[in-house]
């Protein structure tokens, strides 16, 4: 069999808008031309969070482009979506959720090797605007120090 290409779609704006503190890996009730979709590297993170209803952790936000040639059974693009975690690592999330400030985002989404998607959630804390230049100032400096070392 051929070998299948890598696909990975991140979320770049999360880790610079939060402190990312814990991330676990869940899976996605997905519909037919949604996975196709994906597999051509037609979604898009940005702006996407986790919510709990009733027990159950969504997805909202998530991007996943209409599929080329999909029918009348093609699927809404910005539609809700479940993700399917243990019962032990949701009720963590909902504790974890009753704290000010923090909050369940997208950081990245694959498929795995038996060809299933997966999205890597992470619980965030909300950075302010001169935490962000200080991170972008570490950054920087790392990068420097990094270059100077190879030298």
């Amino acid at each position: 069999m051929a070998e299948q290409q890598k696909i990975s779609i991140k979320n770049k704006r999360a880790s610079f808008d939060y402190e990312i503190l814990e991330e676990w890996v869940a899976g996605i009730v997905l519909t037919g031309t949604e996975i196709k979709s994906i597999r051509m590297s037609k979604a898009s993170l940005v702006d996407c969070f986790c919510y709990l209803h009733h027990g159950e952790l969504f997805v909202r936000g998530m991007n996943i482009a209409e599929y080329h040639w999909g029918t009348y059974n093609n699927h809404q693009p910005k539609r809700d979506r479940k993700l399917l975690l243990n019962r032990k690592e949701l009720r963590k999330i909902d504790r974890a959720l009753q704290d000010k400030g923090l909050t369940v985002v997208g950081l990245r989404l694959f498929i795995n090797e038996r060809g299933l998607a997966k999205l890597v959630i992470g619980l965030g804390r909300g950075r302010k605007k001169y935490d962000k230049r200080e991170h972008l100032k570490e950054k920087d400096a790392k990068r420097d120090m990094d270059r100077a070392m190879k030298r």
